[in-house]
């Protein structure tokens, strides 16, 4: 029931183990479906905008090895690919099981019990195993953490790679994680993610100033047509995406950049980074989303060089998960957590503010 992984970074690539073309020698790895308002593409560009860490070059490589198949017919990196076609990624080997191998990594915990726990993750850290990913997970984390402790987390349940997750964050945004460590647990917090029962807010950074105070945007998120590793809004009611509502209000303007909180209604992936984008305010170095060019301000080489000494203090999407809010699963006590912003979001606030203040006094 938990809805927070309706669309995770690779909802759509099949992994299970398939003989592909009639040949038991070889395996399918990845499995795509081309949407029906695809446009037509190279498939090298395709399968590369679908698959984290992948080159074209690669890509290439496999399609001249007869590696990848359209219609379970191979095709060459030019292939057109067309509304409906299947795509498989196929290789002489069996697709790699994802092992949960428990990892010392020093994590911060902010709360913990028999049934739960509630993790401030760092900026960097993925949450969980996945391709280009196997290993330095907050995952393998707790798994260290909590072996022999928790029944979501012990031998027999290594090959799942999200025991007791019911929600995820970004891996450059940091924040505030909930962690079942029972099943009844994450029965019991799964059904509030997926009832909007739970309360989250984030603090952003956003490019440009806001002409309202408050606001609420609203428009299904789902995958972008251009760019697969992209989320994109679309009109509310529309049969693509999924509903998602975030709430907003302005904290302090920075001059060129806007503090801004943000309170999730809806939990889809990506969903401030696409919502603040689709409204012209695409988040502070979000170089996903194009938040990593100098989208505000002057043309003067002065600011110029001040933007870029901000983009290395604060190399990543400018995001925290800052509070979380739910009910405890077997006492039933609402319980809410709130956590500082993290030391580099603190370092880019305070040199805009300062940035501020001397243009005022000139």
């Amino acid at each position: 029931m938990a809805e927070e992984f309706d669309d995770v970074e690779f909802d759509d690539i099949d992994d299970n183990e398939y003989s592909a073309s009639g040949n038991g020698e070889m395996f399918e790895h990845f499995h795509f479906v081309a949407d029906k308002k695809q446009g037509l593409l190279r498939i090298d560009k395709f399968i590369v905008n679908r698959i984290e860490h992948a080159s074209r070059t690669k890509i290439q490589e496999a399609a001249d090895a007869g590696n990848i198949l359209v219609n379970d017919k191979p095709v060459k990196a030019n292939y057109k690919i067309k509304p409906g076609d299947v795509v498989s990624i196929v290789m002489s080997y069996p697709p790699r099981e994802i092992e949960i191998i428990p990892e010392d990594i020093p994590l911060e915990i902010v709360y913990e019990d028999s049934e739960l726990l509630v993790v401030n993750k760092r900026a960097g850290m993925c949450v969980h195993p996945g391709f280009g990913n196997y290993t330095g997970t907050l995952v393998n984390a707790l798994a260290f953490h909590l072996q022999d402790k928790a029944e979501l987390w012990t031998k027999e349940s290594k090959n799942d790679p999200r025991p007791g997750l019911v929600h995820r964050i970004d891996k450059d945004t940091s924040g505030l994680l909930v962690v079942a460590k029972t099943e009844r647990a994450k029965t019991h917090l799964a059904k509030q993610f997926f009832n909007k029962t739970t309360s989250r807010t984030y603090i952003a950074l956003a490019w440009g100033r806001f002409d309202e105070q408050e606001g609420t945007i609203r428009g299904n998120i789902g995958r972008s047509s251009q760019d697969r590793k992209q989320m994109s809004v679309y009109p509310e009611g529309s049969d693509i995406g999924k509903h998602a509502v975030t709430h907003y209000k302005v904290l302090e303007n920075l001059g060129y950049i806007t503090m801004v909180q943000c309170r999730l209604e809806t939990g889809r992936t990506h969903q401030i980074r696409a919502h603040f984008k689709h409204i012209g305010h695409t988040l502070f170095n979000d170089e996903r989303y194009g938040g990593n060019q100098i989208l505000k301000g002057t043309t003067f080489t002065k600011y110029k060089q001040f933007v870029q000494n901000c983009f290395e203090i604060l190399p990543r999407q400018a995001l925290h998960a800052k509070t979380l809010g739910f009910m405890h699963p077997v006492s039933g006590e609402y319980m809410e957590f709130d956590s500082e912003l993290p030391q580099d979001m603190v370092d880019c606030i305070n040199k805009w503010r300062g940035y501020i203040a001397s243009r005022d006094e000139q």
